[in-house]
């Protein structure tokens, strides 16, 4: 038996939920970014969401982790290929998003 029933399905559970999205826009929109930054870009997310997301997305191939040994360490995320795929994708539904902001912030 398939795990997806379709490719929407398969999509939505690779980068579902309230945070990965919004960290696949901002890896989208920067060539790479140290967690800091991320943190402090991805408004309302705690460091220990942040932790377990960018942990899911390395896990799916989303998003390459790089560890730069020096005091203090440095880690740097970015977005793989796999991972630039799925943002191009994503960008159109970020752009509807965009054009109907008003009318969707109005909903109940």
């Amino acid at each position: 038996m398939p795990k997806y029933t379709c490719g929407f399905d398969a999509a939505i559970a690779v980068m579902g939920g309230k945070w990965k999205g919004l960290i696949l826009f901002w890896l989208g929109e920067e060539e790479r970014l140290r967690f800091g930054e991320l943190r402090r870009t991805v408004a309302g997310i705690s460091e220990r969401m942040l932790t377990l997301q960018l942990r899911e997305l390395e896990a799916a191939g989303l998003v390459h982790r790089e560890v730069h040994e020096q005091v203090p360490p440095k880690v740097e995320y970015s977005l793989t290929g796999f991972g630039r795929s799925l943002v191009a994708a994503l960008t159109p539904l970020g752009e509807w998003g965009e054009e109907h902001l008003e009318r969707l912030e109005d909903l109940p």
